[in-house]
């Protein structure tokens, strides 16, 4: 599947511990919130794939390392897939190992319509901080607005904001960057100073409470594309909006 054809989502939330339910968790709500496809395989290292007689008792004796394995579907022309990895406290805001979270949806009708059930779902079973989803192609961009070394001068792409690289920001709750749809946590929200209904009538009108107090915020209504120059000043304008997002505000 190429980049155009993937969305990519991603959520950050505490580090694994122990005897861990949130990886099996998090598979369950991805099935629960787009239909169809089972994630029922993993492939090796060594790109050797393996159909799992009992999926939930298999993930859950996978979380001794902080992290759980690849699983998918099995569908390379719909491919949906998830996996979990430590980023450890060197890396990590605040000096606190996160679990993130990775998943890829088809850029097809049927996920783009799932696209924010599916964040919702992985984001709230992980009590994630935040997370995003977008297109490949948006979020390469978006990835490369980081600045992880002194030396590395070269200027965003599309006039995007410098933002600092995630073990400079103060804390996990704040978002490292922006998405198409954004999940923000209850205490995410709190820390950008959303919403205010009297800065932020368009964006709410596109967003939504979750189950826990948070929020999916969505930037467009059609999937984040920054070669349209209507959704790149959206962009734009929700960093302006919230300068706390990828530790820009003044200390």
């Amino acid at each position: 599947m190429t980049a155009k054809r993937k969305i990519t989502l991603i959520v950050y939330a505490p580090a694994l511990v122990g005897d861990d339910s949130r990886p099996v968790a998090v598979v369950r709500g991805m099935e629960r919130a787009f239909p169809g496809p089972r994630l029922g395989w993993t492939t090796s290292l060594d790109g050797q794939r393996t159909l799992l007689a009992n999926r939930d008792a298999w993930l859950a004796q996978q979380g001794g390392d902080r992290e759980f394995p690849l699983l998918h579907n099995g569908d390379e022309r719909a491919f949906v897939s998830v996996y979990g990895t430590e980023a450890p406290t060197t890396s990590s805001p605040g000096g606190q190992a996160q679990l993130e979270i990775h998943a890829k949806l088809p850029l097809s009708p049927e996920g783009i319509a799932a696209a924010a059930d599916v964040l919702e779902a992985v984001a709230e079973t992980a009590r994630a901080y935040w997370g995003h989803a977008t297109p490949s192609n948006a979020s390469l961009d978006i990835a490369r607005q980081t600045k992880n070394r002194p030396d590395d001068l070269e200027p965003p792409p599309r006039g995007l904001p410098v933002i600092k690289s995630p073990s400079a920001m103060r804390s996990p709750e704040i978002p490292h960057r922006l998405g198409w749809l954004n999940y923000w946590s209850a205490a995410a929200a709190r820390a950008v100073g959303f919403p205010d209904p009297a800065l932020d009538a368009e964006l709410l009108s596109r967003s939504r409470r979750t189950a826990t107090g948070g929020w999916i915020v969505r930037l467009t209504d059609a999937p984040l594309d920054l070669d349209n120059p209507a959704h790149l000043d959206a962009l734009e304008r929700a960093y302006e909006r919230f300068p706390e997002i990828g530790g820009r505000s003044a200390p």
